[in-house]
């Protein structure tokens, strides 16, 4: 799958781009996981965005860089989420990957956290992420933190 990766900060968006992120996202997290929540939870101003499009330039896979200081101590990766007819490609660990070689860019030798859903574990801990505490309900959803690299 040929596939453009561009970052933006929240500012440089756009309606269109955006839109599509805020879509994608309510596909998946919120009609595929069936799950109703506040999906647009109010750090998206204070995020890095990636968008990942296919040649048709749609949009089938994002991530969102959160700066130090805005949910945890350490950077944040998350909103993980890859369109369906684009799974199976290992598109989630390109982004992931891509995700983390910009936090050690933009903040090198800082560990970089994340809130995963606890069934993904074994993805996150692929990546080089373990374990912080004990599972914890986030909106009728098992997640754990975890944390990856640092100093």
């Amino acid at each position: 799958m040929n596939l453009d990766f561009k970052w933006f900060e929240f500012s440089e968006l756009g309606v269109d781009t955006l839109y599509d992120i805020l879509e994608l996202r309510d596909r998946v997290f919120v009609v595929e996981q069936s799950c109703a929540y506040l999906e647009a939870d109010g750090f998206d101003r204070d995020a890095l965005h990636l968008a990942a499009r296919d040649g048709g330039g749609r949009l089938v896979g994002y991530i969102r860089l959160l700066l130090p200081g805005v949910r945890f101590a350490e950077p944040s990766l998350g909103r993980v989420v890859v369109a369906r007819e684009a799974r199976g490609e290992g598109l989630g660990r390109a982004l992931m990957r891509d995700g983390l070689r910009e936090c050690a860019e933009r903040f090198p030798g800082r560990p970089v956290r994340i809130a995963a859903q606890a069934q993904l574990r074994g993805f996150y801990e692929g990546l080089g992420f373990t374990v912080l505490g004990a599972p914890y309900d986030e909106d009728g959803i098992m997640h754990i933190d975890m944390i990856c690299g640092g100093e």
